[in-house]
């Protein structure tokens, strides 16, 4: 069977269980969060794109920019339900995303990238760049260094 060509939609909001089945795919949900939380979160992304497989209408890919609505954006949450990854859904949401900040005006666009990731974003022109560092703000020592 072939698989359902995947529509990538910017929205301003998004069914709360879908999103949370992306958090959860990737790794990055916890039952103590609130799933409430969710629409205040896609409203205040100043991008929030999901992937839609065209069959079903559920979102199996999602991604958000964070920006100052001038020139730089921070590219977070990118994922895809492990059931339809390497169908080249990531890379196109990734491209969607790009071509949309560079619509609205941005210029400078950055990520914070899982390990071993590198050479999917460099597709796309990111570069990892030396020159700088990651920090995370960790004063109650809960985050692992």
């Amino acid at each position: 069977m072939a698989t359902a060509p995947v529509l990538f939609q910017v929205v301003r909001a998004w069914k709360e269980d879908e999103i949370i089945a992306l958090y959860q795919s990737a790794g990055w949900w916890r039952n103590y969060y609130d799933p409430t939380g969710i629409a205040p979160l896609i409203r205040g992304s100043f991008i929030f794109a999901v992937g839609i497989d065209s069959r079903t209408g559920k979102a199996v890919a999602m991604g958000r920019v964070i920006s100052d609505q001038i020139f730089t954006g921070y590219i977070h949450d990118l994922c895809v339900l492990t059931e339809k990854r390497g169908l080249g859904i990531g890379m196109g949401i990734l491209d969607f995303i790009i071509q949309q900040a560079k619509c609205a005006g941005l210029s400078s666009l950055f990520l914070v990238a899982e390990p071993g990731t590198t050479a999917f974003y460099k597709k796309s022109g990111f570069i990892s760049n030396k020159g700088k560092i990651f920090l995370t703000y960790n004063p109650d020592g809960q985050y692992e260094t």
